[in-house]
C-alpha cells in the first residue's frame, strides 16, 4: 500500500486499519499481519508505505472455486479499488519460487542509460505504467520511484559550528536522536535486557520550524539552537534511488490478468517498452521474470530432443531405422490430444503441462511397441505384411487396453486434486490423461498403418541398394556404439561388399524363438488354405 508522498504515519495507519477490515470480511481469509512505514515488496521505508500479509484458511475449509486463492485475490483487488480512495493498493500472490523476488507477478527495471536525469526517467516510467494498465493481460502496474518527493534538507554551516564551539558529530547526533531515534545503552530489569532508544516527542518534531528550535550542547556546556548553525529548508528529490547494472533505474511491479499467461504479459510489456520508451531509456527484466525470459521456448526443444532420443534408443534396440519410425509416428497424435484436453479444461500450457508432453512420448511408444514388435517378428518369419499387422492388432489389443486404462485410472486423483499444490497436479494430470486417451484411441488404428507403410518404403529397391544399405548400417552401428568394441576391423568391414537382402534380415537370437516363429507361421498357413505364406526351416 502506498499513499501520496509525505503522508503522515498516522494517516497510513488509518488506511492500514481500513485495509485490514476489508480483508478480514472477505470469505476464506483467516487473519492478517500488517505494518505501517515499510514496503516489504519494494524494500523501501517511508511514512506513506504499508505492507500486509494475508493468511488464508486451511484448504479443507476452501473447497469451492469461489474460495480459491485466485478468487480471493480478485475479490480483494476489486474491493480495495472501490473502498480505499487516496491510496494505491496492490495485492500479489507469493513468489512462484521461494527466494526469487518478494511476491508473484513480474518486475521490470526502466534504466536511464543516457544520463537524461531523474525527471525524464520519472516521465518515461509513468507513461509506461499508464499505458500498461490499459493493456489487456496486464494489471496492477505501479512504481515507488518518484523524482520529486518532498524532503527536508539541513545545510550545516561548518564555520558557525567552529565559532560557536559545536562539534559536528554532536550536531548530527542531536538531529538523529531528536528526529530519527538513537540507541543509547542497555539495562537489565525483571531478568531481561532492555534497550534505551531516545527520540523527541511527536509535538516537538511536526513542523520545519521545530527542527530549527532543537538545541545542541557546545564545548562550553551551553545549549545552541540548531537554527543558528544550519539552514533548514524543503527540497524535492527521489525517495528511493535504485541502480540496476550501474544505471539509475525505476522498478515497475505488476501482475498478469486472469485468463492470460505470463508469456503473453511479458510480450505485451516488451512491446510497450520498445514503442513508448525513448532511445536512451531502456528496460530490463529482473528476478524470476528474467529467468523465465531466458528459459522461454525451451519446452519444444526439450520435447524434440526427447523424441530424437527415444527414436535412437529404439533404433539401437531393433537394429533398424524403419521400425522405430513406425513407433514414433504416433507421438504427434498424443500431443494433439493432450493439447485438446488442456484447452477443454480451460488450463494454460505451463511447465507442468510440458513435462506431461515429455512423459507421453514414452507412453505412446509403449503402446506402439506392443503392436510393431509382434508384427515385425511374424513378418520376418515369412508371413504376409498385411496379415502380420492384423494378427498383431488382434493379439495385442487386450494388453494395450489394460495397460492404458490402468494408467488413466491412476492419474484421475491428479485431475481431481485439492489442497496445496493442486494447480500443479491438475495441470500435469489433465495433460497426461487426455494425451493417454488419444494414444489409446489413435494408436490402435494408426500404428498398424504406420507399420505397413514404413515397411513397404523400407523394402523399396532404392533403400535396398548397396550404398544406401552400407550408410544405414554404418549409422546404426554408430548409434549402438559398436565401434568401441569392433575397433578398426569393424570400420573396415563397411568397405567390403554388402550382404544380400535376405542376409540382412535379423535372425532370431535363440533357437527356441526360431522354432516358435516357425510354428506360428505354420499354424496360420494351416488355418488359411488360400495363404501363400511359406516357411523355411
Amino acid at each position: 500500500m502506498q499513499l501520496p508522498d509525505s503522508s503522515a504515519s498516522v494517516r497510513t495507519r488509518d488506511v492500514i486499519a481500513n485495509i485490514e477490515r476489508i480483508a478480514l470480511e472477505t470469505p476464506g481469509v483467516k487473519n492478517v499481519n500488517s505494518v505501517a512505514g515499510n514496503s516489504f515488496l519494494l524494500s523501501a521505508y517511508g511514512s506513506n508505505f504499508g505492507s500486509m500479509f494475508i493468511i488464508l484458511k486451511d484448504f479443507a475449509d476452501r473447497r469451492t472455486p469461489e474460495l480459491s486463492g485466485d478468487s480471493i485475490l480478485a475479490t480483494l483487488r476489486k474491493r480495495y479499488a472501490a473502498e480505499v480512495p487516496g491510496a494505491t493498493v496492490n495485492v500479489f500472490p507469493p513468489p512462484a519460487v521461494s527466494g526469487l523476488g518478494r511476491a508473484g507477478g513480474f518486475k521490470l527495471m526502466v534504466e536511464d542509460r543516457g544520463d537524461n536525469g531523474l525527471a525524464r526517467l520519472q516521465a518515461a516510467t509513468d507513461k509506461l505504467i499508464a499505458t500498461g494498465n490499459k493493456t489487456p493481460g496486464l494489471t496492477g502496474l505501479f512504481t515507488v520511484f518518484n523524482a520529486n518527493s518532498p524532503q527536508l534538507f539541513v545545510d550545516v554551516d561548518r564555520q558557525k559550528c567552529l565559532s560557536e564551539g559545536v562539534n559536528l558529530a554532536d550536531l548530527f547526533g542531536s538531529l538523529q536522536g531528536y528526529l530519527g531515534s538513537r540507541y543509547v545503552n542497555d539495562f537489565n530489569l525483571f531478568g531481561r535486557t532492555w534497550q534505551v532508544i531516545v527520540q523527541a516527542d511527536t509535538k516537538y518534531r511536526n513542523e520545519v520550524e521545530d527542527v530549527r528550535r532543537l538545541k545542541v550542547r557546545n564545548s562550553h556546556g551551553q545549549m545552541v539552537p540548531i537554527g543558528t548553525l544550519a539552514d533548514v529548508r524543503l527540497i524535492s528529490g527521489p525517495l528511493v534511488l535504485t541502480r540496476y547494472n550501474m544505471y539509475p533505474a525505476a522498478a515497475i511491479n505488476g501482475n498478469v490478468a486472469t485468463g492470460f499467461s505470463t508469456g503473453q504479459a511479458i510480450a505485451s510489456l516488451e512491446e510497450l517498452a520498445g514503442r513508448d520508451l525513448p532511445g536512451s531509456i531502456a528496460s530490463e527484466w529482473t528476478e524470476i521474470t528474467f529467468i523465465e525470459r531466458m528459459a522461454e521456448n525451451t519446452g519444444m526443444q526439450v520435447f524434440g530432443a526427447s523424441v530424437v532420443f527415444v527414436f535412437l534408443v529404439l533404433a539401437a534396440l531393433y537394429e533398424s531405422w524403419a521400425l522405430p519410425l513406425a513407433v514414433i509416428l504416433v507421438v504427434p497424435m498424443c500431443v494433439l490430444s493432450s493439447i485438446g484436453g488442456v484447452a477443454w479444461a480451460k488450463l494454460d500450457i505451463n511447465i507442468f503441462t510440458q513435462i506431461g508432453f515429455v512423459v507421453l512420448i514414452g507412453l505412446a511408444c509403449k503402446n506402439a511397441i506392443l503392436i510393431v514388435e509382434f508384427a515385425k517378428a511374424k513378418h520376418y518369419a515369412g508371413a504376409d505384411l498385411y496379415e502380420s499387422a492384423l494378427d498383431a492388432c488382434r493379439l495385442r489389443l487386450r494388453p494395450i487396453i489394460m495397460t492404458s486404462f490402468a494408467f488413466i485410472l491412476g492419474v484421475i486423483p491428479l485431475v481431481a486434486a485439492h489442497g496445496a499444490g493442486a494447480e500443479m497436479r491438475r495441470a500435469l494430470g489433465v495433460a497426461v490423461l487426455s494425451g493417454m486417451l488419444g494414444v489409446t484411441f489413435f494408436g490402435i488404428f494408426l500404428t498398424p498403418v504406420f507399420f505397413v507403410l514404413v515397411e513397404k518404403i523400407a523394402e523399396h529397391r532404392w533403400f535396398r541398394g548397396s550404398r544406401t544399405a552400407r550408410v544405414g548400417r554404418f549409422l546404426l552401428d554408430l548409434v549402438r556404439l559398436r565401434f568401441l568394441v569392433a575397433g578398426a576391423s569393424g570400420i573396415a568391414s563397411y568397405f567390403k561388399k554388402p550382404r544380400s537382402a535376405a542376409a540382412r534380415k535379423p535372425e532370431p537370437k535363440h533357437e527356441s524363438e526360431s522354432r516358435e516363429l516357425v510354428a506360428v507361421a505354420s499354424h496360420d498357413s494351416a488355418q488359411d488354405p488360400h495363404s501363400d505364406t511359406h516357411t523355411s526351416p
